[in-house]
């Protein structure tokens, strides 16, 4: 018998180990990937639906007071006992709007005190007074 032998033997290289690895790896990461949750902004698109007209409930409650101590509100002149009853009226339609009380140089303090104290009862926080000197 005669016995062979192979000078040029190669050795191989056994890659399995290698490939149970590579996919232990891809299952990992895939699982991994799997809980990350991609935040996005929800836009929200216009209708075609034709645009409704929205009533103005925003800007100041002003109140005027002119040089004879009339005291007005929207034009109309109030009496100084119906005054806490539109400042409340007017502060229901517009809850968070500021008051301003526009009064003239002229006019006497009592007048400005009874629109101060209306302003007081119906829980209006905000009061500027401003002096005017439009009659």
């Amino acid at each position: 018998m005669r016995r062979r032998h192979r000078s040029d033997e190669e050795a191989e290289i056994n890659i399995t180990p290698m490939l149970d690895i590579v996919f232990i790896m891809l299952i990992f990461f895939i699982v991994t990937t799997s809980f990350v949750k991609e935040k996005g902004l929800e836009v929200s698109r216009p209708s075609t639906a034709p645009p409704q007209e929205v009533e103005q409930k925003k800007g100041p409650i002003v109140v005027k007071i002119d040089g004879s101590s009339n005291i007005s509100l929207q034009g109309r002149m109030l009496e100084p006992k119906a005054v806490q009853a539109n400042l409340e009226r007017q502060k229901a339609e517009k809850p968070d709007s500021p008051l301003i009380v526009a009064a003239h140089p002229d006019a006497e303090t009592d007048a400005l005190v009874t629109v101060m104290n209306a302003a007081k009862a119906v829980d209006i926080t905000n009061v500027n007074v401003a002096t005017t000197t439009q009659q």
